[in-house]
């Protein structure tokens, strides 16, 4: 996704937060229905559907985790990767907090910086617990505060193609990437 893609996105999303409105229709099953307000890294509110057009690689995640976050990061990290060139400009990456309390736009930026994640291609987001919740229902992503700062939690990559539905899912802390690469690639058909 180039950085005037990038642009558009946050231009539209801001125009969805405001005036509720929706770029096109959308099936029964585009998450892009899902009505939550998020807040990236920098800041800036959008909604899911400011991403449609796109295909998109999302997870749901915490900063503060110590194992299985950083390994779906590395993972999305070679999706990306393995993208044809063509494909990765398009396609859109997006991390979601379940950590409502700790993980602010503040703690998302940090975390960017300190891992390295481009700005063109990569959304870091959180919500507030009520959109998180649902996101993680109909993503079926389980979660559950374990202790302090920490939480157990599915380990779940979804590609959703570019009108929000879900096109692939994988499942799991290891597998084959050629197969979620196969999924961006051919919702872009």
């Amino acid at each position: 996704m180039t950085a005037s893609i990038r642009k558009f996105i946050f231009a539209l999303a801001a125009t969805c937060v405001v005036q509720g409105a929706s770029p096109c229709s959308l099936s029964n099953r585009s998450i892009y229905q899902l009505d939550q307000a998020w807040t990236d890294d920098a800041g800036r509110t959008m909604k899911l559907a400011a991403l449609q057009g796109h295909p998109v690689v999302l997870a749901m995640f915490y900063t503060q985790c110590p194992y299985a976050c950083p390994m779906i990061v590395a993972a999305m990290r070679r999706i990306q990767a393995a993208l044809p060139e063509a494909e990765r400009r398009k396609t859109c990456f997006i991390l979601v907090s379940f950590d409502s309390a700790h993980d602010t736009s503040a703690v998302l930026h940090a975390y960017r910086q300190e891992i390295d994640l481009p700005y063109d291609t990569w959304i870091l987001a959180h919500g507030d617990t009520d959109a998180v919740r649902e996101l993680a229902m109909i993503l079926g992503v389980k979660y559950q505060k374990s202790g302090k700062d920490q939480y157990a939690h599915s380990n779940l990559i979804t590609v959703l193609n570019d009108r929000g539905e879900i096109a692939y899912q994988r499942t799991g802390l290891q597998g084959d990437d050629s197969a979620v690469v196969a999924a961006i690639v051919h919702t872009d058909k």
